[in-house]
Order: C-alpha cells, then structure tokens, then sequence
C-alpha cells in the first residue's frame, strides 16, 4: 500500500516536454546555421570530437532529473504496518445501470455519467460503512467486492462504461440476484443496494427478486436517472455524434425515465426511490437513510504507519544533475569505439 502525499507537483513533469521541445529546435537552428556555414564533410573536419549522441543524452539525462525530482516532491509514502481495526457501519453494494440506454443526454452530461457522479458523492459522503459495485445490462458483473477502501472503489466506478458488457438490455433482476452474494454472513451488518439507473426493465422477475432479497434482510434503494419525456441515444464515432439509435422500423428510439419500475422495486425491499437530478438531495437522503440505521460492528485491515520515500528519488535527481554536469558533448575513447549513429562515417 502506497500514498502520495503531495500530487499537485506532478506538475513538474510539464517541464520534460518543453526541455525535449527546446532541444528539438535548438537542434534544427544549429543544423540550418551550420550548412549555412560549411558543407557536411568541411564540418566534420573542423569539428571531429562533437557527439550528436551525447547531447542526445545529457537531454535524456536531463529529463531523468526532473522526473525524479517531481516524484521526490509529491512524496510517495510506503505502508510498513497493517493492523486490524473495528469498525461500525453498513454494506453497502451500488449497482450500475451500463445499459445503452443510459447514453442519453437528457440529463447532463449524460445518464451514465450522472450516475457516477452520484456514486462519487455518496462514497464521499461516508466514513466508515463498507462498499462494493455491480455493472448490469443485460447480465450483471461484480466489479467490486465489499471494501472499505474508497479510493479502488471510485477508481472502478471511473471505468464503467457502456461497452464493458457485451449482453445488452436492461435486467435488473441479475444486478439484484448479484448483489445477494456480496455480503458476508458471518459479519452481518445492516445490508443496503442502491440502483442507480434509467428504470427500463427488459425482465419480469425484478418485483420478485426484489421481495426475495428483502426476505435475506436487504434494503433495496433506488435512483433514477434521465428525464421522463426521454431523449434519443446518440451513437459516436471518434468522440462525435454520428447518428442516433433506430429500430428495426428506422424510427429514432426515444428511451424514457422509468420512474414507476424504481419505486415498485424500492417498496418492496423496504427502501424509498429518489430522483437523482439534483445530487446534494440525493447525497443528503441517502445520507440520512443510513445515519438512521443501526451500524453492526465488523474487523478491517488497514495500514497504520507509513515512510516517506521522497529521498530515494531525491538523491536520483542530484545523480541525474551532477551526472549532466560533467557529461560533456565531445566524444570519449570508447564512445568512437562503439561508433552510434555512423558518427565516424
């Protein structure tokens, strides 16, 4: 387990590039003023010992030396102790609609990225309840198992998208017979899935499955996203709208917030339905849900102690430094031996 303490200086690294573009000019205006001067052959004798290879690499050196000095100042911090922790707090399992549907951009910046940002906000939201997620279409896939770690959740939440799934169609069912398998009987805490999605449901069984997860004690709360006059599904092509989704009759396929399907599913797991139009309102309720619940104790690991690592790296740039320094652009012995770049020709 690592750290980075200060990422902002990753910023350093913008300082590689115009180094690397500063030497590409440099090279070009020396190239243009020395055919000026003389022809190629008169310039090898006046110059023999000049290495376009060694300037090649003091700028290789160069770069060295400020990458490492920007991981030196970002500060990566290794964990060297892990030790065990209770802690108090609900599983909570969200499953995410990645259905075609959820392209539409009748809410910005469109169903499927409104829906992470809801998620983003309500793992922000939290401090010690465990979380997990599901991506459904036509078939759901466990993306994350039940953790506590908040940052590998939001990073799998960030790569959800539409083709990661090639069973199309909206099943919520699937998502909500997953969702059954993700908590732990022997740490039983209060269970809660929340769904986040546009309410188009291609099965039968999700009123069903919903009462039967409610049976296992889960709490089923939905959130919709979309808008319910509807929007068409944009179809891209190298980032820009090409088309939109037809039906077998060439008709544009208009695909509609389902809000009647959510609230079914939602009373009948004992949890509410909520428009997830406006975020706060939604982090606030679900919020609120789930400060009212009783928090049943469960063991994590976690690291406790870390070491900063920044003085590896630091004595990397000073190397790198010292080593441009007395790096000098004329040819050495075993340099001509080698001959790179059929300098000696």
């Amino acid at each position: 387990m690592y750290q980075l303490e200060e990422k902002i200086w990753f910023w350093v690294l913008a300082v590689i590039p115009v180094i690397v573009l500063f030497f590409l000019v440099l090279q070009f205006w020396k190239y243009r003023t020395q055919r000026k001067f003389a022809d190629k052959e008169l310039l090898k004798r006046l110059s023999p010992n000049t290495s376009f290879f060694k300037s090649v690499l003091k700028i290789i050196v160069l770069c060295l030396a400020f990458a490492s000095l920007a991981i030196a100042l970002v500060n990566p911090k290794v964990g060297t102790k892990l030790e065990t922790v209770k802690r108090e707090g609900v599983d909570i399992v969200f499953a995410v609609d990645v259905s075609k549907s959820m392209l539409a951009e009748d809410i910005a910046p469109n169903r499927l990225e409104k829906a992470k940002q809801l998620v983003t906000q309500i793992i922000n939201n939290l401090a010690s309840d465990r979380v997990g997620i599901i991506a459904y279409a036509g078939k759901a896939f466990p993306q994350l198992p039940i953790t506590t770690d908040y940052a590998s959740a939001k990073m799998f939440l960030q790569n959800m998208n539409t083709d990661m799934l090639s069973s199309q169609g909206t099943a919520i069912n699937e998502a909500i017979r997953l969702a059954t398998t993700y908590f732990d009987d022997e740490q039983q805490t209060n269970r809660v899935l929340i769904i986040i999605s546009d309410g188009e449901d291609h099965s039968e069984e999700a009123a069903s499955v919903a009462e039967e997860a409610n049976e296992e004690g889960i709490r089923i709360f939905t959130i919709g996203v979309g808008d319910v006059n509807g929007g068409p599904i944009p179809e891209r092509r190298n980032g820009v709208i090409a088309n939109y989704k037809k039906d077998s009759q060439g008709e544009t396929v208009i695909t509609r917030l389902d809000e009647e399907t959510l609230k079914s599913i939602a009373s009948l797991a004992n949890g509410v339905y909520i428009n997830g139009k406006n975020t706060n309102e939604v982090v606030e309720t679900i919020s609120e849900i789930l400060n009212a619940m009783d928090k049943k104790e469960f063991e994590t690991k976690q690291f406790s102690d870390f070491k900063d690592q920044f003085q590896w790296f630091l004595g990397f740039a000073v190397f790198f430094l010292l080593l441009d320094i007395f790096l000098l652009e004329r040819k050495t012995a075993w340099l001509k031996k080698l001959n790179l770049f059929n300098e000696n020709l």
